[in-house]
């Protein structure tokens, strides 16, 4: 074979070409498959384009293994899939598609080897390797995308505009492959994009979202999320976050950049984590600054509550985007709502009660919030950023202190609403709201040890207060 596989691939590969011949019809490897194993990424997928029935092809080729593995079929599509342990293989038969000026759904018809190349997204993505007997393992590479995958470039085979008209998508496909492959987008069709973008919005969000989110699991961020910027993807996606563009000057006071700090956040914060969500914490974290910002005479620019705003904001993004609305969305509120607190703390003397407090808050998010606020770090002072590094810490160092001494992380009151309502007979109501926040406001500030007899005592005192009494 003109590319590097394992014997195991061979070995598959040489089953397809067998089924193939049996069936009297040509096969190729095709696609990311092909692309990868030239430039040495792992990869587990492959694609298998054939000239005429690519399901007939997967139920042949899965006869041809013991036990015979399932065959999952997309009619609709003509296509099929067979799982192995080591490997997805899709099959599909060659075919031409175009999209009509509106429409989400191509139009498509049956092709030749060279049509299906034709409408690949780009010419590395077009390469297909021969599993025929006559030149089994050749490389058919009609585009030069060997060339373009030796000199980094993502282009595509045809004129851009027609590629990115026929199915929009690929132009957010452009730039996740140039974040994830840290290639260049060539300039014509980098042009096109920006020319083009405006046709994303017939889209699915859903398909919007997974790019965006490849994107964010890229190994830097801010190279996708900044060319979504330029070409004007970005404002038409999401423009809550363009809104963070731009720094403002007044009597020669100014303030950052919000969207390339926003970039330094995401990619320092994905230096340290692969999780999908604590990224878009970190995307997010800022998210409320557009609406506070606001110039105070004698002191400069402000964002006071900017991460109340922003936490309030994640749910109505996360609908938009179509992400889940699940524990996952808490999770990036409350981090986006918590990210100033640890600072707050490095500002002064940290008391046991502020600590218990962050703690409580923070609950078992408590971890990733520190993560946050290491990653919030962006000034190029290396001095400044030394001292934020051990201010934090220390911070870390007292919340294990208080931790080992109070147990507090997912912590919850020894007294329950419930115990309320029984001691004193009463119905849910104020009261029981008060006695119980008292409890909770006093365990935190340390008035009280956190355990169940001391917590009593305190729950009759405060009942007392407001002339209720055990029955």
């Amino acid at each position: 074979m003109d590319i590097s596989v394992s014997e195991r691939e061979q070995f598959i590969f040489k089953k397809i070409a067998k089924a193939a011949e049996e069936l009297n019809l040509q096969a190729f490897l095709i696609g990311g498959f092909v692309r990868d194993k030239i430039i040495g990424r792992n990869t587990k997928d492959a694609d298998i384009v054939c000239l005429g029935d690519g399901i007939v092809l997967a139920n042949k080729v899965a006869e041809k293994f013991h036990p015979k593995p399932p065959v999952s079929f997309f009619k609709n599509f003509g296509t099929a899939q067979i799982k192995l342990p080591d490997i997805e293989i899709e099959f599909v038969g060659a075919r031409k598609e175009s999209y009509q000026l509106n429409s989400r759904k191509p139009e498509v018809i049956p092709g030749t080897l060279e049509d299906d190349q034709n409408r690949r997204d780009f010419t590395i993505n077009a390469l297909a390797i021969s599993l025929n007997s006559n030149d089994y393992g050749s490389l058919i590479d009609p585009f030069n995308g060997l060339k373009d995958i030796r000199e980094a470039c993502i282009q595509t085979p045809l004129e851009p505009l027609q590629t990115f008209s026929d199915d929009p998508l690929r132009m957010m496909r452009a730039i996740r492959f140039a974040a994830q492959l840290k290639f260049e987008i060539a300039e014509t069709t980098l042009n096109a994009i920006k020319q083009d973008a405006d046709r994303i919005k017939i889209v699915s969000q859903e398909r919007i979202t997974d790019e965006l989110n490849k994107i964010m699991l890229s190994e830097k961020p801010s190279v996708g999320l900044d060319l979504l910027s330029k070409t004007g993807l970005l404002q038409i996606i999401f423009p809550q976050m363009m809104a963070l563009h731009g720094a403002e000057y007044v009597d020669g006071k100014g303030h950052k950049d919000n969207f390339y700090h926003t970039l330094q956040v995401i990619d320092n914060i994905s230096e340290k984590t692969n999780d999908l969500f604590l990224r878009w914490a970190a995307l997010l974290h800022d998210i409320g600054k557009p609406a506070t910002k606001r110039f105070e005479e004698g002191h400069g620019w402000t964002f006071h509550g900017h991460e109340a705003v922003g936490a309030r904001m994640v749910p109505k993004i996360f609908t938009r985007l179509k992400l889940p609305l699940n524990e996952k969305m808490k999770q990036v509120q409350q981090l986006v709502e918590l990210h100033l607190r640890p600072i707050s703390l490095t500002k002064e003397n940290i008391t046991d009660s502020a600590v218990r407090r962050l703690l409580f808050d923070a609950g078992e998010h408590i971890d990733a919030l520190m993560l946050l606020c290491e990653a919030d770090i962006t000034s190029k002072n290396k001095q400044k950023v030394k001292r934020f590094l051990q201010n934090f810490e220390m911070v870390r160092e007292r919340m294990k202190e208080v931790e080992a001494k109070d147990h507090l992380r997912n912590w919850q009151p020894p007294i329950t609403g419930e115990m309320i309502m029984q001691t004193f007979g009463i119905d849910p109501g104020r009261n029981v709201g008060i006695i119980k926040d008292a409890i909770r406001e006093a365990i935190l500030d340390g008035v009280i040890p956190n355990n169940y007899l001391a917590a009593h005592a305190f729950m009759l005192e405060k009942a007392g207060e407001l002339n209720l009494y055990p029955v």
